[in-house]
């Protein structure tokens, strides 16, 4: 004697239509042998149908019980529901309910993905089963390039493919001509005959007599039941069947069957794909060439201060905080001498500049006219390319040599001929060409620092600039990491010496830092905006997958009715929003270089780094996260039966 596979007992079923309670059903109690061919037969609006969502766990009872092999179904969750329905159930329904973006290879394999099976096993058992139905030469066509009734077959092998004792057809063979009609049933027949539990649903008396038992429902009532179930019988138990309802879906199958999906909804959504990745592209592309602009920025600045040195202090004349105007008399050469006796100093440069026109035959150029001291080379780290620089002998002897910028020799030997030896006159005074400089470039302001002599601020004093005091002095210092400690030393030597703080003292470390910070901040404001971009671009994201979950609300149902878990639709609409970003972060990122390329070639500093690149990548997949999350979990929590209903 068979067992009792399935029992329901008063069952009832009511929707509140405004102040109208709506009794879909109303006591109904059946009982269905492990085995049996049952057609549950009625007329639209009898309830057949909500009873054959009550049994195949898409629908919930109002109240009373349901037992599915011993098993009540009122006490699962969403999710043992759906391993239910997976191992339990296979579903035939009137309009086949196939994704039309699938082959009908992929329909058919849709609940074993679920189910855990590996890929290659659940593609030959979709196609032995495809082969078996007639249907092997249509394995690689989607649903719209088959006919009715081989859109049923699909169906049918779909409902298959877990090898379910149970089989619930819904007016199969409704949208069918007769003869492909026929062929369902006999279809149907001969499942019967190996074995499995048929429940069909149906209207039609004539498709109803293929069964073995009719029970026949009106207004929510079994009112005819041609082969009800002795009530002693033996209900067949959970622990009687092989199988487990708490079976482990591959979390890697799930996941492959997410990305399949995104990739193809990407291809047949191709306008609104591009409107959905404009915005994260947009995004991304903002941060790599903002960064890349700012980085470039800040390594130009630094590299120009940097090249003064990073171990220099610079003493200027009048207290500091106080604008002076005009020449302040305060630095005096011996207050140079005196700094380079204290410790940690390497160098004391005592300097005055001025403008003068030096003149070379018929080439009257004007130009800077730097007073320095011997050591300006080392200080400064700016070697000498040709000849020499002054010494201390011509310090000491007040000789009228110069050591010629870049800019200044190319302007008064515009035929490349070697200046050293060479005599140039400053102020109508003969001046001896010791050496010429390396080029260095433009200073952090701008100007051009190679336009520019230099001579001995022992001579210059004397015979350019007419004074005895200076405009600054320069200090190179041993020990960078004690320059701190070395200024305090400084002003306390100076205030000594001038009984006042008539002076200002400033370290290049400082100069450098401040620098560091400005351009941060325009660094971290550039970053700003380009991630305000990427938010807008994520709202988008959110945005459009809302409207996917509105538009593929069937496709959901579906999936739910094969053995989906909340979590594999979570699981699916968040990478289908992941799988959109990242392929907007990798266009984004494409863009961004482009853009930054061009920039550079316009004359822009800009410096790409990995870091801003894949930061801009992982904030954009962070982005489809975090903005899908909604939308999927809207898809995961739909009701199956609303959603299989859904137009």
């Amino acid at each position: 004697m068979n067992a009792t596979i399935l029992e329901l007992t008063d069952i009832r079923k009511h929707y509140t239509n405004g102040d109208t309670t709506v009794r879909a059903l109303d006591g109904v109690s059946l009982r269905v042998k492990r085995g049996e061919f049952v057609a549950i037969m009625g007329q639209s609006g009898s309830g057949k149908s909500t009873l054959m969502n009550i049994i195949g766990c898409l629908d919930r009872p109002t109240s009373g019980s349901y037992k599915v092999l011993g098993r009540e179904a009122a006490n699962l969750s969403p999710d043992e529901l759906a391993s239910l329905r997976r191992e339990t159930f296979g579903f035939i329904f009137q309009r086949y309910n196939l994704l039309a973006t699938a082959t009908a290879g992929e329909n058919v394999a849709i609940p074993s993905v679920y189910a855990g099976l590996p890929k290659h096993k659940r593609t030959t058992h979709a196609n032995e089963l495809l082969q078996r139905l007639g249907l092997d030469d249509r394995t690689d066509h989607r649903p719209s390039e088959l006919s009715g009734g081989q859109q049923q077959r699909v169906a049918i092998a779909r409902a298959l493919v877990n090898d379910p004792p149970v089989i619930l057809a819904d007016e199969p063979t409704g949208a069918l001509d007769s003869k492909s009609g026929d062929e369902v049933l006999a279809l149907l027949k001969k499942l019967h005959a190996e074995g499995r539990t048929i429940i069909l649903i149906t209207h039609a008396e004539n498709v109803a007599q293929h069964a073995g038992r009719i029970v026949r429902i009106q207004d929510g009532r079994i009112i005819e039941d041609t082969g009800m179930v002795n009530d002693d019988e033996p209900v067949e138990n959970l622990a009687a069947d092989s199988r487990s309802f708490e079976s482990a879906v591959s979390l890697m199958a799930s996941m492959e069957e997410a990305l399949v999906t995104a990739w193809r909804s990407l291809r047949v959504n191709i306008f609104r794909t591009i409107l959905t990745l404009l915005g994260i592209i947009i995004g991304v592309s903002a941060v790599v060439a903002m960064l890349a602009v700012g980085e470039g920025s800040r390594q130009k600045v630094l590299d120009r201060i940097s090249s003064f040195g990073t171990n220099l202090m610079l003493i200027r004349p009048g207290a500091a905080g106080i604008r002076n105007t005009g020449d302040i008399a305060t630095l005096v050469p011996d207050d140079a001498a005196a700094l380079k006796a204290l410790p940690n100093i390497a160098a004391a440069l005592a300097e005055r500049g001025g403008r003068a026109t030096v003149r070379l035959g018929n080439i009257d150029y004007q130009t800077s006219v730097q007073g320095t001291g011997e050591d300006f080379p080392s200080a400064r780290d700016w070697p000498v390319a040709e000849g020499q620089f002054f010494n201390t002998d011509d310090m000491k002897h007040y000789a009228a040599v110069v050591v010629l910028g870049r800019t200044v020799t190319k302007t008064l030997f515009p035929d490349g001929a070697n200046p050293v030896g060479k005599y140039v006159l400053l102020k109508n005074v003969p001046f001896l060409v010791t050496g010429v400089m390396t080029e260095k470039g433009a200073s952090p302001n701008g100007s051009d620092q190679d336009d520019v002599i230099f001579v001995p601020i022992t001579t210059g004093l004397v015979r350019l600039f007419g004074k005895n005091y200076l405009s600054s002095i320069t200090l190179k210092v041993t020990d960078a990491a004690d320059i701190e400690a070395t200024q305090t030393n400084v002003e306390t030597l100076l205030k000594e010496r001038h009984k006042t703080e008539d002076f200002s003292v400033r370290n290049m470390a400082s100069f450098l830092q401040a620098a560091m910070e400005t351009q941060d901040t325009f660094t971290l404001l550039l970053g700003t905006v380009a991630a305000i971009s990427l938010l807008v671009g994520g709202i988008g994201v959110m945005n459009i997958m809302l409207v996917s979950v509105v538009e593929r609300t069937r496709e959901i149902g579906i999936r739910m009715a094969t053995g989906a878990r909340m979590r594999d639709i979570l699981l699916q609409f968040n990478i289908e929003a992941a799988v959109v970003c990242a392929a907007g972060g990798i266009l984004g990122i494409l863009i961004g270089i482009a853009a930054g390329l061009v920039l550079r070639y316009s004359g822009m500093a800009v410096i790409f780094s990995v870091a801003p690149a894949v930061l801009a990548f992982a904030c954009a997949s962070a982005t489809g996260l975090i903005f899908g999350y909604l939308p999927a979990r809207k898809a995961a929590q739909l009701d199956p039966v609303i959603a299989l209903a859904s137009e």
